[in-house]
């Protein structure tokens, strides 16, 4: 893997490249190594998908900093592109913020971003979000800044502002986090194409924009990444895509299993067949721990662990 500062300066070479960056969200390690493997420059830890999924709830504040920072440690180390991690309100006020940014450059990720909602905060899509006040979050991005040990490490300042407070107060607040030290301006949950061409004209510097909207009546519309790219966004991230696809094919595939059993399943392993999913356990890495072994354990233990039945790592046995 690289290391932590490689990846912060391969993130930031990729905001001032001026592209856009579509980055799908992320709330495991293995998800993680999905997005790299399909080709996506980043990875977005979901701060949603890992309440959705460790805890079973929604997101309304329930995770605490030692979850957050434990999940972007499993993440950033199992990828080689860089994790742009959702850090919520910080956890705290100003001082909480400092101990925060470290905990969460420690654990390697190469951005984070921190939101201005009263905690405990709550999804930027859903309603009853409430703002601190604009000089409370300035003072959390100031100690945020002052922080941080590698410069490299991006610190994107999200302003929740739309829904409570209205399209300028957005615009506002991001222009200040910006003078306050934030590189990075997220306006969260803005609600048509018109919004988001005002603001990204409004707030000079990167711009990184939540393509969400997991409701039927969503509020961020679905935008071609053409025309973000066209009005100056540079990061898009699709929070909980990924984790709504898989859950629907899971719970469709236990619906199946339900009605129809072992015959059921028989179907949809023929269905894998020359997919990356085929071997469950070589694409795991169960092969590279294989390659491992033979390098560092004795030869005659290998000959006696690797005796009987079972699958042998290598041997292309599904």
């Amino acid at each position: 893997m690289e290391d932590a500062r490689t990846k912060r300066r391969a993130l930031r070479a990729l905001l001032d490249s001026g592209e856009l960056a579509a980055v799908p969200g992320a709330w495991n390690a293995l998800a993680a190594r999905l997005v790299e493997e399909a080709g996506f420059p980043a990875v977005y830890m979901t701060g949603s998908g890992v309440a959705n999924t460790l805890l079973g709830k929604p997101d309304v504040g329930l995770l605490t900093m030692g979850e957050m920072t434990m999940m972007a440690h499993y993440l950033a180390e199992a990828v080689s592109v860089p994790v742009i991690s959702d850090a919520d309100t910080g956890y705290g006020n100003a001082i909480n913020v400092m101990r925060t940014v470290r905990e969460f450059e420690a654990s390697g990720v190469a951005a984070i971003h921190l939101e201005d909602q009263v905690n405990p905060k709550r999804c930027g899509h859903i309603q009853g979000k409430e703002l601190v006040p604009c000089e409370e979050m300035e003072g959390k991005l100031r100690a945020a800044a002052d922080a941080r040990r590698d410069d490299g490490l991006v610190i994107i300042a999200r302003t929740d502002a739309r829904g409570p407070a209205g399209l300028d107060a957005a615009i506002e607040r991001a222009n200040r986090y910006r003078e306050a030290g934030a590189d990075m301006a997220f306006p969260d949950a803005l609600l048509s194409e018109e919004e988001f061409e005002t603001f990204a004209r409004s707030v000079p510097g990167p711009k990184m924009m939540n393509m969400g909207g997991y409701a039927t009546r969503r509020t961020t519309p679905k935008m071609p990444l053409e025309f973000l790219a066209r009005i100056g966004f540079n990061v898009a991230i699709f929070p909980l895509a990924m984790l709504r696809a898989g859950a629907r094919a899971e719970r469709d595939f236990l619906e199946g299993l339900r009605t129809r059993g072992t015959a059921f399943e028989l179907e949809h392993i023929e269905t894998l067949k020359g997919h990356p999913m085929e071997n469950w356990y070589e694409f795991t890495g169960i092969g590279g721990i294989r390659e491992l072994e033979s390098r560092y354990l004795p030869e005659d233990h290998m000959g006696r662990k690797y005796e009987g039945e079972g699958y042998r790592p290598g041997s292309g046995d599904s």
